[in-house]
């Protein structure tokens, strides 16, 4: 795929989210009237080339929410250009206005399908980063398909990361916890950091407020960190 080319049409896929039509803020109404043309970034559109310079250091965050993490990540590593994609618009409407009312430079954002967002507007070996913190578990097993977490979309995110890159993932969902780390355990190019067969600590990941939630109820959390071979 050239870094030059915009999304293009592909045969219908199964989605690993639900789209709610959830209703925007005033305050998220006029952030994105106010601040999608210096952040936003439509790749309908645009080019990889267009928005980003061939030395930017890019961390991508699939699935930012409310865009707590993101922004506080951004905040902490200025080096760094943060991505987001997501495709609930109230939470990108937020992101937008945290942005603002932060003075935050480093963040651009993307309203769409991740996967095909990945599959089309990044090149191979653009990342140095990809996030994925609790994304939808989809429980129920007749439902597991949904799932995000497969081997070709984890075959995907090791095209996209550079050498060396990280795959941070998150999940309160043992299950599908479980289900992630013998999915990524699977491809040649990535390698777990924590050891076979283990789990990581959050580190440096801010905690969100979905995730202080699950811990008061007494919720188990599993980071998962994997890095592409050099």
């Amino acid at each position: 795929m050239s870094s030059t080319s915009p999304l293009v049409s592909h045969p219908r896929q199964i989605k690993s989210f639900a789209l709610r039509q959830g209703r925007k803020t005033r305050a998220q109404q006029e952030a994105m009237q106010q601040f999608w043309p210096q952040f936003g970034i439509d790749p309908r559109t645009q080019t990889f080339a267009d928005c980003f310079s061939p030395e930017a250091h890019l961390v991508l965050e699939i699935g930012f929410g409310m865009g707590d993490t993101l922004l506080a990540m951004a905040a902490a590593e200025p080096q760094n250009t943060f991505i987001g994609i997501e495709v609930h618009s109230p939470g990108v409407g937020r992101l937008l206005h945290l942005v603002g009312c932060h003075q935050i430079q480093n963040i651009r954002v993307i309203q769409a399908d991740a996967v095909e967002v990945l599959r089309d507007f990044f090149p191979d070996a653009s990342l140095e980063r990809v996030q994925l913190f609790f994304p939808d578990p989809w429980p129920k097993k007749r439902h597991f398909k949904r799932r995000i977490v497969q081997p070709e979309f984890v075959q995907l995110i090791a095209k996209k990361l550079k050498a060396s890159g990280l795959f941070h993932l998150a999940t309160d969902w043992q299950p599908y916890a479980e289900h992630m780390l013998t999915t990524l355990s699977q491809n040649s190019e990535l390698t777990n950091i924590a050891g076979k067969g283990q789990f990581t600590d959050r580190g440096d990941r801010p905690m969100t407020k979905f995730e202080q939630r699950g811990c008061d109820l007494g919720h188990a959390i599993f980071d998962l960190k994997f890095r592409k071979q050099a």
